[in-house]
């Protein structure tokens, strides 16, 4: 009986790796969680991934995923999104700064994501068919 009771816990655990493994989309360019220290995300608290885009013609959809729990005070949630071109980043043109609104609760205080527990999870796309400025040419002196 321990046996069997071993060997279906074990049977469980594969299949719940091999759902999450295929959960993963392979057009993907960047899907990467960020936990915050002391769960609390100050405007001071900047993340910076860096996205290697390989083929600026080819459209884009960006996505914000967040993640909050039932503790968190406020029904919504700020974002600055901002993007640099690595082809100029010396001229503040290559940056452009975009602030979105990720609503999280109704005003009754009803969670709007999906909810596992006391943790909610929002994917809010923010960008859809966006195509990348391509990367200046080399110049050598």
């Amino acid at each position: 009986m321990k046996n069997a009771l071993n060997y279906i816990t074990l049977a469980l655990l594969a299949a719940i790796m091999l759902a999450g493994a295929g959960c993963t989309d392979p057009n993907a360019v960047i899907d990467t969680n960020t936990q915050i220290s002391n769960r609390n995300w100050a405007y001071t608290n900047k993340l910076k991934y860096i996205v290697n885009i390989t083929d600026a013609q080819a459209p884009y959809n960006l996505y914000l995923n967040l993640r909050v729990t039932g503790d968190y005070k406020y029904s919504n949630m700020f974002v600055l999104v901002q993007q640099t071109n690595p082809a100029n980043a010396a001229t503040k043109l290559s940056t452009i700064g975009t602030r979105y609104e990720v609503r999280l609760a109704n005003p009754d205080g009803e969670w709007l994501g999906e909810g596992s527990g006391n943790i909610y999870s929002y994917q809010t796309a923010f960008k859809r068919n966006y195509k990348f400025l391509p990367r200046a040419p080399i110049r050598s002196l």
